[in-house]
């Protein structure tokens, strides 16, 4: 037996890695939950008949929706939406169809390796959504073809409700101290917002970042001491802007910071890391395993924040979890999208030992209750309860989503004070 002190970095990280590799064997391996799952549902002789999209606008978004057709009649809903490239994610997911026609679905695992490594261009964010949502249906049809709720096939729950958070925001102090208690008030335990941002569309890096630590300073007045507040940067901020708002963010305790740097460069993110005590996060607009495990292993940020519908889907963040899981990092994947998205992420969230919050914009709006046919999450006392319906949990509603066809959407184009271009 080797003591913990007898090992260096390297062999920690290999024990990490193999600790990784030994709870994934357990979720996909012969006598596993999912091939249980999988065997009971060969008898059903499933094959992919159809795939058809939906571009959905709602509230100035558009969300990409898919359903996988089986010959046994059972339909499979995924969503890969994506901001201001809903057109183009919705034909890279129709790509899939002529692969996956013929095929039987319940073989998750294979399907996700082929429509990933097989076209040769892989990687980044419009195929990787593509994937995602193929794949999330491909599970919602497995649970349906067996009668369970997806994260059954994932090994079980770990927890018997999940902690959410909602988003807030406003302009002012004043305005964010409002719309932050009016959260608490409604229930919730935690929030998140922006709070770095510019006056207009023109950005100022010293005046921006004062008026955010007084928004900041603000909220926390408001909600007091035991409310998370959760701060997402967006990728916004230059590194110098990125080091003074976390600075200027310790006294008031935020639960994490999110993307406060941008994503070519781990190196940046090391240094903002070796300059604050404060929680960060990232993960958005990372992809798959790989993007993940260079980040973890070098214990970069507290939090990783895989999007289901991005990262690869159900699977893929399941094992991303897991690896993460291995390094003593907690989950707490990004969500902005629809109910599909989120009862994707629940069914991952149940069976996570690390899992620590989980995002929504909001509860769905009326308009959503219809498309999903009064179907989605459960939410009570800033909770989510666990997904109890076979497979994903909702079903869409085509003549609801032809209400609202796609509209082209563009994201605000800020600049600094000379006109240079920045991130956002």
């Amino acid at each position: 037996v080797v003591s913990i002190r007898q090992l260096n970095r390297r062999d920690f990280l290999h024990c990490a890695a193999a600790t990784a590799t030994a709870g994934l064997s357990g979720l996909v391996g012969p006598d596993s939950p999912l091939a249980a799952a999988q065997e009971k549902a060969r008898g059903e002789k499933l094959k992919v008949t159809d795939l058809k999209t939906f571009v959905v606008n709602a509230g100035g978004k558009n969300y990409v929706y898919v359903k996988v057709m089986t010959n046994r009649g059972l339909v499979g809903l995924g969503e890969g939406s994506i901001t201001s490239k809903a057109k183009t994610v919705e034909q890279a997911i129709l790509e899939h169809k002529r692969y996956l026609v013929g095929q039987d679905p319940t073989d998750i695992e294979m399907h996700w390796q082929a429509m990933y490594r097989w076209p040769r261009w892989r990687g980044g964010p419009i195929l990787n959504s593509a994937i995602s949502a193929v794949e999330i249906a491909l599970w919602d049809i497995l649970g349906q073809a067996v009668g369970q709720p997806v994260w059954k096939m994932l090994g079980g729950r770990a927890r018997r409700k999940m902690q959410m958070y909602v988003h807030a925001g406003g302009t002012t102090p004043a305005d964010y101290a409002r719309n932050w208690a009016k959260a608490k008030d409604e229930g919730w335990t935690a929030a998140k917002g922006g709070f770095l941002r510019p006056r207009g569309l023109v950005v100022d890096p010293s005046r921006d970042v004062r008026d955010a630590i007084a928004r900041l300073k603000a909220v926390r007045e408001a909600v007091g001491p035991d409310f998370r507040i959760l701060i997402d940067l967006h990728g916004f901020p230059t590194p110098p802007m990125a080091v003074e708002f976390c600075a200027g963010a310790e006294p008031y305790h935020p639960y994490f910071v999110e993307e406060a740097t941008q994503i070519e460069d781990v190196d940046e993110l090391a240094h903002l890391r070796s300059k604050t005590r404060v929680p960060l996060a990232t993960g958005e607009r990372l992809f798959t395993k790989y993007g993940f495990a260079p980040i973890c292993a070098r214990h970069l940020v507290d939090y990783v924040q895989p999007d289901v519908v991005h990262c690869g889907g159900i699977l893929e963040l399941k094992k991303i979890a897991t690896i993460a899981e291995a390094y003593r990092i907690q989950l707490a994947p990004h969500n902005p999208q629809s109910s599909v998205s989120t009862l994707a992420s629940l069914h991952v969230d149940t069976t996570a030992p690390n899992f620590a919050i989980q995002e929504i914009s909001r509860p769905p709006t009326q308009f959503f209750q219809d498309l999903f046919r009064g179907a989605g999450p459960v939410f009570k006392d800033g909770y989510a309860l666990v997904p109890d319906k076979p497979g994903l949990g909702a079903t869409l509603d085509e003549k609801v989503a032809a209400k609202r066809p796609y509209v082209p959407a563009n994201r605000p184009r800020m600049r600094f004070a000379d006109g240079a271009v920045t991130d956002h």
